[in-house]
Formats: structure tokens, C-alpha cells, sequence
């Protein structure tokens, strides 16, 4: 029986590092932002990393597990015999993958206590879906080199 992405990914000592990478990713595609709401998502960015020190990392974290059982489906249908490189099949269903994935942010916002992220969040939700499809690319190739280092480690690492 194949392991998950979460057993794959999602333990240590891998999971710090695919924390880092998308701590990376989202700091990238925000600084790339341009125009206007580029302006508003730089902003509503720079006050949620004000919150507390760690706050980025520490969301990624919580929500990793989440992120992964909702790109497990998705990997599945490629390991029964889909085409290419798991990226290039996650990224052929950008739109699909952006939907799940931000099921995941929408339930979280909705629970939490941290209200200056929770209005950002919901300030910044309308324009979300395509912000993350324009990730999907490099958060595809993101997880499929960390799947595939995790492949070529051996089993037991003291």
C-alpha cells in the first residue's frame, strides 16, 4: 500500500522544509503583485506577518495536513494513470485544485480567533481563487520535489 502525502510529506523531516518552500511560494507570488489590488494584498500581507512573529509559518503548519488531503485525490488519479509529471497534472486542473485548496483556508478563517487576519482574509477572498491559480505551477512543482526526495530517502533516518 503506497503512503499518503501527509505520511509522505507531512512528518518530519520533511514537513519543515515543504513549510519553508511554502513560506517561500506565498511570499514570492505576493511580492510579485502588482496594480492596485497588488497594493491590497501587499498591505492586508504586511499586517497579517505583523501579527505575531512566526504567524505565516505557523498557518501553513496548521494548515498542511488539510492542503495535502485535498491534493490527495488529485494524486491518486495521476499514480492510476495519468500523464506526465504530477505537476503537470495538478496544474492542467488549476481551477479544480484552487477550489479544494481554498476550502481548506475558507473553513479555517471562519474558526478563527485571529480577527485582523480573519478581515484581511475576507477582504481579500473575492480575488483568492485566481491568486491561487496563478501558484499552482510552482506550489505543483513544490510538492512533487519534495514526493520525490521523499521517495529516494531511505526508509528509517536517525
Amino acid at each position: 500500500m503506497s503512503q499518503s502525502l501527509v505520511e509522505r510529506i507531512g512528518v518530519e523531516p520533511v514537513r519543515a522544509k515543504v513549510i519553508e518552500d511554502c513560506v517561500e511560494l506565498i511570499d514570492a507570488q505576493v511580492k510579485n503583485k502588482s496594480g492596485l489590488s497588488g497594493m491590497a494584498i501587499k498591505g492586508a500581507y504586511a499586517t497579517i506577518k505583523t501579527i505575531k512573529r512566526g504567524f505565516v509559518p505557523s498557518v501553513v503548519d496548521a494548515l498542511l495536513d488539510d492542503w495535502l488531503g485535498k491534493l490527495q485525490p488529485h494524486h491518486d488519479k495521476w499514480s492510476a494513470g495519468g500523464s506526465g509529471t504530477f505537476a503537470e497534472f495538478v496544474i492542467a486542473r488549476s481551477d479544480d485544485v484552487a477550489e479544494d485548496l481554498l476550502q481548506v483556508t475558507d473553513e479555517r478563517a471562519a474558526k478563527t480567533s485571529h480577527t485582523t487576519a480573519k478581515k484581511a482574509y475576507e477582504k481579500m477572498r473575492g480575488n483568492a481563487k485566481k491568486n491561487v491559480v496563478e501558484a499552482i505551477p510552482e506550489l505543483a512543482r513544490l510538492i512533487e520535489k519534495h514526493v520525490n526526495a521523499a521517495s529516494a530517502a531511505p526508509a528509517a533516518k536517525a
